[in-house]
């Protein structure tokens, strides 16, 4: 069975600029802590990874999964599903991006994940792994674009 995490966070910087660190896959280790090594193995006509490989830290162990990305409403969102990975059946997602009314430099940002794992894990395990990737999703990118006291 899968499961679905979905949060909004309110961030200084404008859509453009979210949108732009999002897009760039390949810087994702310098800001995402838990992420060890991404390979974009495909970009489309606009130079977009198309799909891409992860490395990460997960409970205690290293995983890679590979991501299919779309950008068919872009710049309002972009999102993702999985080709394959070792641990995984399922991590299908989205960042939605929105202005925030009358504040055009900042942006709220919405994170949909779902995941199912290959081997059942009990509820509170499930729920301290959905708050680490959540964190890594929406804190640690809004502590990338903001300079500290800008929050």
């Amino acid at each position: 069975m899968s499961d679905q995490a979905t949060e909004t966070i309110e961030i200084a910087a404008s859509v453009d600029r979210v949108l732009e660190v999002l897009l760039d896959l390949d810087a994702y280790p310098t800001w995402a802590r838990d992420l060890k090594g991404v390979t974009v193995e495909s970009r489309d006509d606009e130079g977009r990874g198309r799909e891409v490989t992860f490395r990460a830290a997960a409970m205690g162990r290293s995983t890679s999964y590979t991501l299919r990305y779309s950008y068919d409403d872009e710049p309002r969102r972009m999102s993702w599903e999985l080709v394959r990975g070792d641990i995984t059946r399922r991590i299908d997602g989205s960042y939605l991006l929105e202005p925030v009314p009358g504040a055009p430099e900042r942006t709220n940002v919405t994170y949909d994940l779902i995941v199912d794992l290959v081997v059942p894990l009990p509820g509170f395990v499930k729920r301290r792994a959905e708050a680490k990737i959540i964190n890594t999703a929406l804190r640690e990118l809004r502590a990338h674009l903001e300079p500290a006291g800008r929050r």
